[in-house]
């Protein structure tokens, strides 16, 4: 099997890191702007051939990814074309889905387009953050251009699968609304929020200060590329827009039941969101990748956090990130662990409890 890669950042490089470990002996071709991506990815063998044009090194893909920003990708098209043979599925595994797809039919090439997008990502972006778990039981959505290439459609599905992601097929335009609004909108809140918490804050920065916890926790996704979001909003705009100002309204309902002292309407908004949001289905990461963590007591003296790693690193659990909650939100002084997968935090969960530690799990 060969795969071509048009651009290597977090999603394709976690992409080709999965091929790579599913499919070891198959040959992977990438282009990338980015010297240093492309050596990177050949000194851990992720990549067979690095290229820094677009050139017949392309021919003969069984799949071809296009890994750019949802702006750019629509543009490589037409780079990529000369290059196509009758076997190959094109794809690309942006965000917005309806402009690539009239590119595509623009172009001629819908005979060879499905689109995709792994509904998975992180804060951080690049190469360097790509990891072969990142798309791992995460919902991979299709969007055939020719839904009547039946062939195609399950080749690729069946590729996805191999790839430990779970295929859902879905029209282009369906796709965005969707995206709109569970992924694109959120994105919006998080950073509007952050905004409004720096424009409104005392000039000693006290908010600012004593922002944790929960506040760190929903605004987390405001460290996202401003790159990235930008060009998906700018090609998703018109459903965002609607998706908005249906939001808007949903808070200004909000302000209503506040400024009518409503008690029961207060209870019923935040018991009908908890119980909906109680009821969201944990067998894909979504795309707002999930955080694996942990709340531990501990007692504020010395050595306190080289324990538990020790203990946690005893028991073959690797940590991804580990700090101390400063804000004091639980009762005594918490340490927040982070792992890189679930099985590692249940593991951890239990061994720091049979060592008599005070653990807190958030879903």
């Amino acid at each position: 099997m060969k795969t071509g890669f048009i651009g290597l950042g977090l999603i394709g490089g976690s992409i080709a890191k999965a091929i790579r470990q599913y499919f070891p002996e198959s040959e992977i071709v990438a282009f990338d702007k980015s010297r240093e991506t492309l050596a990177l990815a050949t000194a851990e063998s992720v990549i067979n051939t690095a290229v820094t044009v677009i050139d017949e090194n392309f021919k003969g893909c069984d799949y071809l990814f296009l890994c750019t920003p949802v702006i750019y990708n629509s543009a490589y098209l037409s780079q990529i074309k000369p290059f196509l043979s009758e076997k190959t599925i094109l794809t690309d595994v942006g965000s917005v889905k309806t402009p690539i797809h009239q590119e595509v039919e623009k172009l001629g090439l819908s005979d060879f387009f499905i689109g995709g997008h792994p509904m998975a990502g992180s804060e951080k972006s690049g190469y360097v953050n790509s990891k072969a778990v990142l798309i791992e039981n995460s919902y991979y959505i299709l969007s055939p251009s020719r839904p009547e290439q039946k062939e195609k459609i399950q080749a690729f599905t069946e590729f996805i699968q191999a790839i430990r992601a779970i295929p859902v097929t879905l029209d282009c335009r369906t796709h965005d609304y969707i995206t709109g609004t569970i992924s694109h909108l959120p994105h919006v809140i998080a950073s509007g929020l952050v905004n409004f918490v720096r424009d409104h804050d005392t000039t000693d920065e006290l908010m600012k200060l004593l922002a944790a916890g929960g506040f760190k926790d929903i605004t987390r996704i405001a460290s996202s590329s401003p790159t990235m979001w930008e060009h998906i909003l700018m090609t998703n705009r018109e459903n965002v827009s609607e998706i908005l100002g249906n939001y808007i309204k949903t808070l200004e309902d909000a302000k209503k039941l506040i400024d009518a002292g409503d008690s029961q309407g207060i209870y019923n908004f935040f018991d009908t969101s908890r119980n909906y949001r109680n009821s969201v289905p944990d067998i894909s990461a979504g795309p707002i990748k999930k955080l694996f963590a942990i709340y531990c007591d501990i007692i504020d003296e010395a050595g306190g956090i080289a324990t538990i790693a020790t203990i946690l690193a005893s028991n073959n659990i690797s940590i991804k990130n580990i700090g101390i909650i400063h804000n004091r939100e639980f009762e005594e002084g918490v340490l927040r662990i982070e792992f890189y997968e679930g099985a590692a935090q249940e593991k951890a969960a239990q061994v720091l409890r049979r060592h008599r530690y005070t653990v807190y799990e958030r879903s």
